[in-house]
Order: structure tokens, then sequence, then C-alpha cells
């Protein structure tokens, strides 16, 4: 199973987990010395503007972008908020399986997911939890039950907010621009 949320692979989680750990330690970031740093990533992530297609009305989105194995596995850990209108969007260079889950581990605020097919279309939705325990064991794990290309994180309750059901449509031409392998459908 993958898991990612704080963006994770399942199968790889103690090597993700020893990774994350190791950055965390050569950058040299404990404890945040004010709010602001706590919002800041130890990675640097590109981000673009993303909009998201409903029944009744489209909203744009400003995403940060977890492109490699190193930013999927660190995604929204240890921030403390994330603008109403924020987020990050996980790229995967093919489709991850059904059983690839997601999970919040040191993930500090509730968050929905979103799980998209190669065209941007909204398969399966979910709402997670931040996990309190200090040992990765401890987290659920949040699996889609569909294979996906994409997943968009943003602040829980955001999608109900906001009407975002599946079948709802990100179009993401606008990462193209960024050297992103988006498809353009």
């Amino acid at each position: 199973m993958t898991v990612r949320g704080g963006a994770l692979k399942f199968v790889d989680r103690r090597r993700a987990v020893t990774t994350w750990v190791v950055a965390w330690l050569t950058l040299g970031c404990g404890a945040p010395e004010n709010a602001a740093q706590a919002d800041r990533s130890v990675l640097p992530f590109d981000s673009a503007t993303v909009r998201l297609v409903t029944n009744r009305d489209t909203v744009r989105l400003s995403l940060e972008l977890a492109q490699t194995p190193e930013q999927h596995t660190l995604g929204l850990m240890e921030r403390r908020r994330l603008a109403d209108s924020g987020g990050m969007l996980f790229v995967y260079s093919s489709d991850q399986p059904e059983s690839a889950a997601f999970w919040m581990y040191r993930t500090r605020i509730p968050l929905d997911i979103a799980f998209l097919d190669s065209a941007g279309v909204v398969a399966a939705l979910l709402t997670m939890e931040p996990c309190p325990t200090r040992l990765p064991e401890g987290c659920p794990t949040y699996p889609p039950r569909v294979r996906y290309r994409f997943a968009v994180e943003v602040n829980g309750g955001y999608f109900a907010r906001h009407r975002i059901g599946v079948g709802s449509r990100f179009l993401l031409r606008d990462t193209l621009a960024r050297g992103v392998a988006v498809p353009s459908r």
C-alpha cells in the first residue's frame, strides 16, 4: 500500500520516515521559532494555480506541487495552517493502485483529499484527521479504493463547502507551463 498525505508509500514507510528524518536533521530544522516558520516546508515546492470545475462554479486553487519522491514523502507535514484556497497537488508519472493510501503522520491540520484520474476528474474524496501519535505505526491510512494519477490535499471541509464531489474536474493545464508532465485533456 502506498501511504501519502503527509504522503508516504506504506510499503516503503520505514525508508520514507528515515528519509524525512534525515532531511529534517540535515537541514537543521528543529522546532520552529515562530508561527510563520511552522507554515514553511523544509523542501522547496513549485506552485501553480489550478482551476476546479463543478456543476455550479469554477474555483481557483493555489497548489504546491509535490513531484519528487522526497516531496511526496514530506507533503504537508508539520504545517500548522493552510490558506483557504491553498493546498498541495501530488503528481505521479503513472497511475497509482487502489491500495496506494495516504496517512496523516506529523500532519497537524485536518485535510480533504481528492484522488484524480489521468484527465483530472475526481474519482474519490476522503477527509483525513491529524494523527496524534508520535509513532508512524499508530496512524490510520486512507486508501482511495480507486486508481489515480494525481491527488489534491486542501483544508478539511473545503470540498463540502464548495460542493465538490466525484466527477468534478481539475483543469491541470496551468501546471503544464511549469514543465509538469500533466495530460492536457
